[in-house]
């Protein structure tokens, strides 16, 4: 059994029983019965539980008059996405910011949890990005075909139709593409930085660390970044298409 960390035994010790029962209800036999609950998907649950904490206690302190320090710092977030996006989309794009900020402080928080003791960041194990590259490619494929219908699959095909047999291949390709880039660039990232401040932390405990500490958060906030204005390229893209 891998080594868990302190949240994933809580967790486990308190649901192993209910989430194995349900993966044998879906038909999934877990590897560890006694122990269902990843430290990934443990740590999904805390920048869940975190994000969620942090929404209630800004809603109950929100303020027009006198912003408290909690409202700058989110509402500074949402104007950095909101002005991105529209640069980025154009027209009509404050709908995406709701989907598009939660992805991005989803993903930061993800990748800092590498730095803090005891923790790990989710983004580390390939699951995670790849959960959510997903999310994000079915978002914006079913944005384009809400927006045109079956129409949206035009696109497809190409400009000339002799060509289309070759071009839905390359088309689905491309965008499954997408979908591998998304998840290898954030997952190969953190790991690289969680790898490489464990090994400095434990070869030079002193002095050292604390600059690759800075690069590892520098890394965190570069890579949630990144992942959003990917998906806002992706968005620009089904909304010309829908065009």
């Amino acid at each position: 059994m891998p080594e868990q960390l302190w949240f994933t035994q809580l967790l486990n010790h308190a649901f192993a029983g209910p989430v194995t029962a349900l993966l044998h209800a879906l038909h999934i036999e877990p590897q560890y019965p006694q122990a269902p609950i990843t430290n990934a998907a443990a740590m999904e649950v805390l920048v869940l539980g975190l994000l969620l904490l942090s929404f209630l206690v800004l809603r109950s302190r929100l303020s027009v008059e006198s912003p408290g320090g909690l409202q700058h710092i989110f509402e500074s977030f949402q104007g950095f996405v909101e002005g991105q996006s529209h640069d980025i989309i154009g027209h009509q794009s404050e709908r995406f910011t709701p989907f598009l900020a939660a992805l991005g402080l989803f993903i930061l928080v993800a990748n800092l949890f590498g730095v803090v003791p005891g923790l790990e960041a989710p983004t580390s194990s390939p699951v995670v990005p790849l959960g959510l590259a997903l999310c994000t490619f079915v978002y914006y494929q079913a944005y384009g075909f809400r927006q045109n219908g079956i129409k949206y699959l035009k696109h497809f095909l190409g400009p000339v139709w002799w060509l289309s047999p070759l071009m839905i291949v390359v088309e689905v390709i491309s965008h499954l593409a997408r979908v591998l880039s998304l998840t290898i660039r954030l997952f190969a990232n953190m790991f690289a930085g969680d790898m490489l401040t464990l090994v400095f932390l434990s070869l030079i405990p002193i002095g050292v660390p604390a600059v690759f500490l800075g690069l590892h958060i520098a890394v965190a906030f570069l890579q949630a970044y990144v992942f959003v204005l990917l998906t806002m390229v992706y968005l620009a893209a089904a909304v010309e298409e829908a065009h």
